[in-house]
């Protein structure tokens, strides 16, 4: 896959958490700090692509309503240094349901139900749209391993159901985007890029 970043000057400023995630990042994964990477920035609840410390790209998000927590039934966004384990629903439509992983055959809209037959859905359901990208937890005891483990959590970035709460957040792990903007994430990122929480 050959990836085309957007063009830098399209980006936002990035702020102060910038130096201490790249910090962190050429600790646990040094070789890993050499291409771009990801930023959450649960503060400004904005989502970055870098490279070094020069912003690409950005996107408003939601992280946990729970806040900054890796344990097991928190709730919350882990912290840390994570790899981006799989890309899933690359041909998918937008507004695709995911559960588990795997495409329902459902594509969401505003005002049309989760499933056939079922009722509509609402953001408090925290629907998997459009595209996943599993997060892999790089470091031991804080996101990775028994009680803590990212991957085990299920906690992936991907489009949401709720998109008029991006900003705030109010995800149950996850970290939530746009549709439109996780769609074009997906195809600017590969697997095992690393995704700094912060």
């Amino acid at each position: 896959m050959t990836r085309t970043p957007p063009d830098p000057s399209a980006a936002g400023h990035v702020g102060p958490p910038v130096t201490e995630a790249l910090d962190r990042l050429r600790r646990v994964a040094p070789g890993d700090a050499k291409g771009p990477w990801l930023l959450v920035d649960v503060a400004g609840q904005r989502l970055y692509l870098l490279d070094g410390i020069v912003p690409l790209a950005d996107w408003p998000v939601s992280t946990a309503a729970a806040g900054i927590d890796a344990r097991e039934g928190s709730g919350g966004t882990p912290p840390g240094v994570h790899r981006i384990g799989q890309r899933i629903g690359a041909d998918a439509p937008p507004g695709t349901v995911f559960v588990s992983r795997e495409p329902t055959g459902h594509v969401w809209g505003p005002g049309q139900p989760e499933a056939p037959g079922q009722a509509d859905a609402t953001a408090d359901q925290d629907l998997i749209l459009t595209r996943v990208l599993t997060l892999d937890g790089l470091e031991e005891g804080i996101n990775r391993g028994p009680g803590v483990d990212s991957a085990s959590r299920y906690i992936y970035l991907h489009g949401t159901n709720a998109e008029d709460r991006l900003g705030t957040p109010c995800s149950h792990g996850c970290v939530r985007l746009a549709n439109a903007d996780v769609a074009m994430l997906f195809d600017l990122v590969r697997e095992g890029d690393p995704v700094v929480i912060i």
